[in-house]
């Protein structure tokens, strides 16, 4: 993993166009090996409760989730409460990331009371942003 700071980030977005733009801008910054793209919650949070009764769980969670806040069906918060019932190994080895165009200073301190949330960024991703990511 020469070089790449994370093994697999997802995308989690129901914007087809941010998905592709934050996927390119995260390829560009070479810190990942794989990029999962989700445009539903729902999906995301189904594939991550397969993932995480293999027994190689630990190798294909992804390290980063960049998490939208405004989506259909299930939106961000959902998606955490949700979250928040995946295993100790999920939940230890995804660190999660707000992506979002909200201003709402609610959403940024509701967002707090998540413990898997680790950052809170402003859409679109920057080249900056992505490269500095520590979480």
């Amino acid at each position: 993993m020469a070089g790449k700071k994370y093994r697999t980030v997802m995308l989690i977005d129901d914007n087809e166009i941010d998905n592709l733009i934050n996927q390119k801008m995260i390829e560009a910054a070479s810190v990942t090996e794989n990029i999962y793209t989700h445009t539903g919650a729902k999906s995301a949070i189904e594939f991550l409760k397969n993932m995480e009764k293999l027994d190689v769980a630990d190798q294909v969670l992804p390290d980063v989730i960049f998490l939208d806040i405004d989506m259909p069906l299930m939106d961000g918060f959902q998606f955490l409460d949700e979250f928040e019932k995946l295993s100790n190994t999920a939940k230890k080895k995804c660190k999660i990331v707000m992506l979002t165009s909200s201003i709402n200073p609610q959403d940024f301190n509701r967002s707090k009371k998540y413990d898997n949330v680790k950052l809170y960024l402003n859409k679109p991703l920057s080249h900056e942003s992505i490269v500095k990511l520590e979480v």
